[in-house]
């Protein structure tokens, strides 16, 4: 089962969606508060479950409803994911990936970790 790690910053809070492995799958916002960066990881595991895919690194995609897994390509040329919540609002992103695969893994990883992911709350480095 994976893990929610919030983690306070400078600005307020943020988490990381973290598999059994330990491995980071997606890190969200900074949310102002505890409070709502805990409603953040409620919303990952709600979206994350009903989320259609929205692949836009092919010609002519068709946008999909929300919520959505949104696959792209970043500057780098590397392949990255966001989750969107059903009212359009960013969720969580994903690390930069070299293959389209490894990126379409992560979102399996969502799925298959967030739904029942404790929520652990880690002291800043």
């Amino acid at each position: 089962m994976g893990k929610f790690a919030i983690r306070p910053t400078t600005k307020g809070f943020k988490f990381n969606l973290k598999a059994n492995n330990g491995e980071i799958i997606a890190t969200s916002q900074v949310y102002a508060s505890l409070k709502t960066c805990k409603a953040g990881c409620e919303s990952v595991r709600k979206n994350s479950i009903k989320a259609n895919l929205e692949d836009q690194t092919v010609a002519d995609f068709v946008p999909v409803k929300h919520p959505k897994f949104e696959v792209y390509l970043d500057k780098a040329g590397e392949y990255r994911f966001r989750l969107k919540a059903t009212n359009g609002q960013n969720i969580c992103a994903s690390e930069g990936y070299k293959s389209k695969t490894s990126c379409l893994n992560g979102i399996e990883s969502i799925k298959r970790n967030a739904p029942d992911a404790a929520i652990v709350e880690e002291k800043a480095d």
